[in-house]
């Protein structure tokens, strides 16, 4: 997966295999079309991130990498797209909460970007984690027993 997210020469999701891990093992999120994802916090965003309910505003750099795969009924796997949420300086797009949202598919190819091509590709993204906006920054918090103690 990371050698086809890769070839979207997305500099922020550069390494993210590296990053730390926030979820202890992979799950299903509905949001993101019924996957198997993992979630991965750079350095500026990871200890920050780890505070869940008590994070407050992430710091401007902080990038947060969802990869995801699908399990088919007879237990062969295949990727699925990468999702990416980038904390951008105050006055990139208020309507996203200054989050860059970027959605890159197993191939490599972007499907769009907050304020760049094919933005209203990405709309729904930041429309869906606007909801937890005040609370939580935008950021959808993992379930309790999947969450890593930093």
């Amino acid at each position: 997966m990371t050698a086809g997210y890769g070839k979207a020469g997305v500099k922020s999701i550069k390494g993210y295999n590296r990053w730390s891990s926030v979820n202890t093992q992979p799950y299903v999120s509905a949001t993101h079309g019924n996957r198997f994802v993992n979630n991965y916090a750079n350095s500026k965003a990871a200890i920050k991130y780890s505070q869940y309910e008590k994070l407050g505003k992430m710091p401007v750099g902080s990038v947060l990498a969802k990869d995801s795969f699908v399990v088919a009924p007879n237990g062969k796997t295949g990727p699925g797209p990468m999702f990416v949420m980038e904390k951008m300086k105050r006055g990139f797009n208020k309507a996203s909460g200054n989050w860059r949202y970027t959605l890159i598919m197993p191939n490599g190819g972007v499907i769009g970007v907050t304020n760049g091509k094919n933005s209203n590709a990405v709309k729904f993204c930041y429309q869906c984690h606007m909801a937890v906006a005040e609370d939580q920054d935008s950021l959808m918090l993992l379930p309790e027993e999947l969450r890593v103690k930093f």
